[in-house]
């Protein structure tokens, strides 16, 4: 195998052992994307001076700018554009931000830089996180690895495509609604969604505040408990952020599962989702099972208005994120005859038209005589919810359900129909709205070798017991099948 077709805890061996070294593996992830990004476009930007990070990375071992102890020090990560990165184009998807270079580090940019990282670029994603298949990106779609003309999934698809071709040993997303964990089951690889909380959210550009949260793209469950550990913690500078106790995920990541009580909530086997999901969950589910899980039927019965709950919280908190953009301090401008003018212009030039119906459906539901009817209601809908899952996990330790309902759709099928594309994140949103922890892990292919995503929830902070159990359904899966 190639070296950037080695897992990070496979790569930090041989850089221990000094067996390679980071400019090695820097220079065949450069080969990989000047093979395949063409065919793929996984980045909106990718950095000219990876070598050059290469070549200080011993200097800075040496010197103790990088932690020493850290699994991460030389490996070539990639950053969703939405995330900032000081002195580094951040645009995310959009026209509006086409030129934007912040002048700071996202917190999680500051933990990678401490890890020891070397940053490869910034991925593609849709227009301010506002998709579920990389089609809304004022840069162009992005291409699933898996398969010529369809999607990679979204928002995140840029990331979870660079993993999967092999363009990047690990990537960062973020996820409102299932833009983790979609991607990363339509591409075939591991994506997380960490608590709400848990990672800090300072530096990522605001899609839904109460919704967004950071989360790490891996080939395995290993690599995704390493940079979990990296980017997890306290920080004072979010004010959502939890400050508990990080614990060490990797030593979650044991193959007993013995005992372990797993939820499969009828809500979401529904009518609509494609026979080979279905039947690809439902084995890996049975392997679970033989593998000394306990697994019980149960109700999530507020699953039915989640779709509708989200779409009204994640438009209106968008409707109020994006007002600051406006062409007056940073980002694209378009010149009026008068300030008014000037904003009409700039914002009706520079967003996207799924940017443009977010932001109309948002502003809609929080005006005068609409607030209580739609942004309120929605808000207490969204309590049910979250109070389902609390019952739930009182009986169970982990919910397994399909990540997606699909595997990966043609390019352009869903995307003049905003419905059918909204029910694309139908089983992944309500963590969201919960703030509960969810990873998808693949559980198999199609008959036309697509990939299948299995989606592990967990309780809050519980980050450790969805990895333990999805490093063990793994452990089987790599024997070269994906059920006992």
């Amino acid at each position: 195998m190639e070296l950037n077709e080695l897992a990070c805890h496979e790569l930090h061996e041989k850089l221990a052992k000094k067996e390679i070294t980071s400019m090695d593996i820097v220079k065949a992830v450069e080969k990989q994307i000047a093979a395949t990004e063409k065919n793929i476009h996984a980045y909106i930007t990718i950095f000219d001076d990876m070598e050059e990070q290469a070549r200080k990375i011993v200097d800075k071992l040496t010197s103790g700018q990088v932690d020493k102890e850290s699994l991460l020090w030389g490996i070539p990560v990639a950053i969703k554009d939405n995330i900032c990165m000081d002195g580094r184009r951040t645009t995310a998807g959009s026209k509006i931000l086409h030129n934007f270079i912040p002048p700071y580090d996202a917190t999680v940019i500051e933990k990678l830089k401490n890890a020891g990282v070397i940053f490869i670029g910034k991925t593609n994603m849709d227009e301010f996180a506002f998709g579920s298949s990389t089609e809304t990106s004022n840069f162009g779609p992005t291409i699933n690895p898996s398969r010529e003309g369809r999607v990679p999934g979204g928002s995140s698809g840029g990331s979870a495509a660079a993993v999967a071709a092999d363009e990047a040993i690990l990537s960062l997303g973020s996820d409102t609604g299932g833009s983790i964990r979609q991607p990363a089951s339509l591409c075939g690889v591991v994506g997380m969604k960490p608590t709400y909380g848990r990672v800090s959210r300072y530096g990522l550009i605001a899609f839904g505040s109460s919704l967004d949260q950071i989360g790490p793209f891996s080939r395995d469950v290993t690599d995704c408990a390493i940079l979990l550990n990296a980017l997890s913690g306290y920080d004072s500078r979010d004010s959502t952020s939890v400050n508990r106790p990080v614990p060490d995920y990797t030593k979650a990541l044991t193959k007993n599962i013995r005992g372990v009580k797993i939820g499969i909530p009828k809500e979401y086997f529904i009518e609509g989702i494609n026979a080979e999901v279905k039947k690809a969950v439902e084995r890996a589910i049975e392997t679970l099972k033989k593998l000394g899980a306990e697994v019980v039927e149960i109700s999530l019965p507020h699953t039915e208005y989640a779709v509708a709950t989200y779409y009204i919280v994640a438009t209106a908190e968008a409707s109020s994120n994006l007002a600051r953009y406006d062409g007056v301090k940073y980002g694209h401008r378009k010149e009026g005859t008068s300030i008014v003018d000037m904003y009409g212009k700039t914002r009706a030039d520079g967003f996207g038209k799924e940017a443009k119906r977010r932001i109309m459906l948002g502003t809609y539901a929080l005006s005068a005589g609409y607030y209580d009817a739609y942004y309120l209601k929605a808000n207490k809908v969204r309590t049910l919810i979250r109070q389902d899952f609390e019952k739930v996990f009182a009986k169970v330790d982990v919910i397994i359900t399909p990540t997606s309902p699909t595997p990966a759709f043609k390019i352009g099928e869903k995307l003049d129909d905003p419905l059918k594309m909204y029910l694309s994140d139908i089983f992944t949103i309500s963590a969201n709205l919960a703030g509960i922890p969810g990873i998808s892990i693949p559980c198999g292919l199609t008959k036309n070798d697509l990939p299948i995503g299995l989606q592990i929830l967990g309780k809050h902070f519980d980050e450790e017991g969805i990895l333990r159990v999805a490093y063990a359904y793994e452990q089987i899966s790599k024997r070269g099948f994906y059920g006992l």
